[in-house]
């Protein structure tokens, strides 16, 4: 008992240090108290601030130390740049340029900033800008059309500021899971083209790591009986299959136009399977191809056989026959690749049958085919054709080289003249042709079509003639008086009244733009030597054959050929147009 009263008056005298009216008893101690518990604050505070000034200073080093890592990487780029352009010849080809040239170079370059810095403002991340009502539209489902499709034309203008904002949004907010239904083609010229561009020049993995992530979506559209592609896919759920007013057939142009974008990305990643899956269509239509080498714009993909339908080098035929060429310029003409050449060369020998002359000017033009009939009427999309003819030509013997150069040569007078031949001085879609009239506009909007500035630029590279320079400039005066608004640049509903349309196309600034800059620089500027551009006006490297790997590895373990870091409504299908 006495020890329980003992620890219960042990415990008592320990409670009593926590009343307050010990104390209020006892000043010395309270004081004591309070002067140790201030000395605890003051402490406990100063440790926070400590702390919190520690982390601002932390967060501050950080953020300097990325935007010294940014600049860091920019002058890498630019040092890269400079460094290839000065073993190329290309940096003293610039400086000696014609005063003119440099000049015009400068207005395009200003142009395209006039146009990206209005996509900015008023559409970001948007696939295209409605410039008179400044807002964006996602007319391909929100994968950043525009700002995908002008990524290589920044690189090449030298604006890197803008180039680098868009990477950012790339990397950030480029997301392809979409319930959306696309078009196979469109977004392999656009967004698989531009990305894998974007990479070939600045070497910046993000691009490639994208380019495959939306490859993969498309890539089911290939899984039919033939191997011939279905030309819609879901890129969230897949479920390939074709438009309905196909009647359930692929288009030819849709089909035939992603050889250059998968064949590269094969090679970039050292995965076979994109390569295997488009020249397989290839291997198809080979089985039945033609003695003419022309094919009906709409084939059957269970079957792989061609219907009966149009013949045509315009919208849903035009860039077939365009990659058959291009594919044996990316497979450097080797032997591997010498059927696309022959398939080519067969389908040029069809095209001289299509060939017609006007009266009374010999405007010489390209007729659509009908069976037996041939229909006088040519797309101003047919106007690459001059481009085409001038690249391939040098693969033949002098006199059929020649032959075909000078059919380049009169058909892009033809195309220089459908832009002549209107008040606004800017083309319509199509040209009818009859007995005793040169041209009349069919369809009369134009859209900012790239068509003809790309043949000029070709055939500027190849005969070294200004006058090509000189028919770009003056297409380019046009639409800056026409197509120019403060917002950015619109088409019009009719070359005749100049009536102005609310779109900026995506492939205004990734083509249009891009081949007029092209136009007034040196040939060794983006060289064709190194370069092959597809549909889209995106550059893609050839890669060397004695060059094949740079040591990185796919994830099968295979050598990856990935290329060296250097500096240098529907698009073709006019029923799609806005």
């Amino acid at each position: 008992m006495a020890r329980v009263r003992a620890s219960s008056s042990s415990s008592s005298s320990r409670w009593r240090y926590l009343r307050p009216s010990y104390y209020l008893k006892r000043p010395k101690r309270l004081a004591l108290v309070f002067i140790s518990f201030v000395l605890l604050s003051l402490a406990f505070w100063d440790r926070v601030s400590l702390i919190r000034d520690h982390e601002a200073e932390v967060a501050k080093l950080s953020d300097e130390l990325n935007q010294l890592k940014d600049k860091l990487r920019n002058l890498e780029q630019l040092e890269i740049a400079d460094e290839v352009r000065s073993v190329s010849g290309e940096k003293s080809d610039i400086d000696a340029l014609d005063p003119i040239d440099k000049e015009r170079r400068e207005k395009v370059k200003e142009a395209m900033l006039h146009a990206w810095n209005s996509y900015e403002k008023y559409a970001w991340g948007q696939d295209e800008l409605q410039p008179q009502s400044k807002s964006g539209i996602n007319s391909f489902g929100g994968l950043g059309a525009t700002l995908v499709d002008s990524l290589d034309t920044l690189y090449i203008m030298g604006l890197h500021d803008q180039f680098q904002k868009a990477k950012e949004w790339v990397a950030n907010s480029l997301d392809f899971n979409k319930d959306y239904e696309a078009s196979v083609f469109e977004t392999t010229i656009r967004v698989v083209g531009g990305l894998l561009s974007a990479y070939d020049l600045s070497g910046d993995r993000v691009f490639l790591e994208k380019a495959k992530d939306i490859a993969d979506r498309l890539l089911p559209a290939w899984n039919t009986p033939s191997g011939i592609p279905f030309n819609r896919i879901n890129l969230a759920h897949g479920n390939p299959h074709n438009f309905g007013w196909t009647g359930g057939s692929s288009i030819l142009a849709d089909s035939g136009t992603e050889q250059l974008e998968f064949i590269a990305l094969s090679q970039r990643t050292g995965e076979p399977k994109y390569q295997q899956k488009v020249e397989n269509v290839i291997t198809q239509l080979q089985k039945t191809y033609p003695d003419d080498g022309l094919l009906p714009i709409y084939i059957n993909p269970h079957s792989g056989t061609p219907s009966h339908s149009t013949i045509t080098f315009g919208a849903m035929g035009d860039s077939f026959y365009e990659y058959l060429l291009k594919a044996w310029i990316q497979g450097n003409k080797s032997e591997s690749v010498k059927h696309y050449r022959e398939m080519w060369e067969k389908s040029m020998e069809g095209l001289l049958s299509l060939v017609q002359k006007t009266t009374p000017s010999s405007f010489t033009y390209l007729c659509e085919k009908n069976g037996a009939s041939l229909s006088h009427k040519m797309d101003e999309l047919a106007c690459f054709v001059p481009g085409m003819l001038a690249l391939g030509s040098f693969g033949y013997g002098p006199e059929k080289a020649e032959k075909f150069l000078e059919l380049s040569k009169e058909l892009a007078w033809t195309c220089y003249n459908f832009y002549q031949s209107t008040p606004t001085k800017l083309a319509g879609e199509n040209y009818y042709f009859s007995n005793g009239q040169d041209m009349n506009v069919g369809t009369s909007w134009n859209i900012l079509r790239p068509e003809t500035v790309e043949s000029l630029m070709y055939l500027w590279r190849f005969t070294g003639n200004k006058t090509y320079q000189d028919w770009g400039w003056n297409i380019f005066q046009a639409f800056e008086k026409n197509s120019r608004i403060d917002s950015g640049y619109v088409g019009l509903r009719d070359v005749n009244t100049g009536v102005k349309d609310d779109m900026m196309q995506s492939f205004f600034l990734a083509e249009t733009l891009k081949y007029l800059y092209l136009l007034f620089s040196p040939p060794s500027y983006i060289s064709f030597d190194e370069w092959v551009f597809n549909t889209e006006a995106h550059p893609l490297r050839i890669v060397p054959q004695n060059n094949q790997t740079n040591g990185t590895k796919g994830s099968d373990g295979k050598a990856v050929p990935r290329p060296p870091v250097r500096f240098s409504g529907g698009r073709k299908e006019g029923r799609w147009a806005h």
